[in-house]
């Protein structure tokens, strides 16, 4: 059963605000500790440390009978059954072995939002530290690519602390870049934002063998088509687990009233006094979801969602009490 510590505790692991520290990153690995998994679970979405991969052979547990083939181990062959049957039949195992995990984290201009508590990028980065820890702890190898809308950093996987705090540093660098390029982006009108969610999945197939469980960590705000096919490929032949992060206001307007915006440079006014607007901005968040959900169980993927005023570690105990 999993079980959650006092709130006082995880009030310890929420961050705030519209960027984050290596040290609030370096935090989470306390949090990381307090996840508390269900007895005999061979795998937890990647984050148990136990996986099973889709290789045969020698292993710990039975997988079936099947004849003997050439080549075949003789020590693997079962002497009651091939008498039973009257033909050679042997053993075979699924090995349970370690498996890479791979993190992608977002930290385009796209996730620098929020409205209440933490900004999209903030909670991106802080579940991304979250699995990189679990993982460490468990003794996987963690690699992974941290992309903006101009470049990107890939870190290999290794199961080093050395490496995890490479790639954590990556996270701090990139979303304490993030405000600096989008507001210079939108003072200079001859530069623009060109979102890299499709190049950043290009990117990883570098790093991702057959068996590793891979953790995208994004708003999938530009989720195009392209990006799509990657995703597919990618969950051919590995564990996929899309982490989407969003903001209550993308869900729902405020109550009604006149609110001011801005995006950094310009300034503007919010009226949700419409009950018809309210339901309709509702209804294309819910549409939007469906469809989401939609593409990625016919991938195979499994999607687990974040809520910027939520904390992230509570959130992903509730994801796995209901998916296990």
């Amino acid at each position: 059963m999993i079980t959650s510590k006092n709130d006082s505790t995880d009030e310890r692991f929420r961050l705030r605000g519209a960027t984050v520290s290596l040290n609030e990153l370096l935090l989470q690995r306390h949090a990381a500790k307090t996840l508390e998994y269900p007895a005999n679970t061979h795998s937890i979405a990647g984050i148990s440390g136990i996986h099973l991969s889709k290789i045969r052979g020698r292993g710990i547990d039975f997988e079936e009978f099947r004849p003997y083939q050439s080549g075949d181990d003789i020590r693997l062959i079962d002497w009651r059954a091939t008498a039973r049957t009257g033909r050679a039949v042997t053993k075979v195992f699924r090995e349970e072995r370690e498996r890479p995990v791979i993190i992608a984290v977002d930290q385009t201009h796209n996730m620098y939002f929020g409205s209440q508590t933490a900004f999209k990028s903030v909670v991106a980065a802080q579940a991304a530290a979250l699995l990189c820890w679990r993982a460490l702890d468990n003794g996987d190898r963690v690699g992974g690519l941290v992309f903006s809308d101009n470049a990107s950093a890939l870190i290999r996987p290794r199961r080093s602390r050395l490496s995890s705090l490479h790639l954590l540093n990556k996270i701090t660098e990139y979303n304490q870049n993030i405000r600096d390029f989008y507001l210079e982006s939108r003072l200079d009108n001859s530069s623009s934002l060109s979102p890299s969610l499709s190049s950043a999945l290009s990117g990883i197939r570098r790093i991702t063998k057959p068996g590793s469980t891979l953790y995208v960590v994004s708003d999938f705000a530009n989720l195009d088509q392209l990006a799509l096919d990657y995703l597919k490929q990618l969950a051919r032949s590995n564990n996929v687990v899309a982490v989407m992060v969003y903001d209550a206001l993308e869900q729902n307007l405020p109550v009604p009233g006149m609110y001011g915006i801005t995006d950094g440079v310009l300034k503007g006014s919010l009226n949700t006094h419409n009950k018809q607007i309210r339901e309709r901005y509702n209804s294309k968040f819910i549409v939007k979801m469906n469809s989401l959900k939609s593409d990625f169980d016919e991938m195979k993927i499994r999607l687990m969602t974040l809520r910027t005023n939520q904390l992230v570690v509570e959130q992903v105990r509730q994801w796995i009490v209901k998916n296990y």
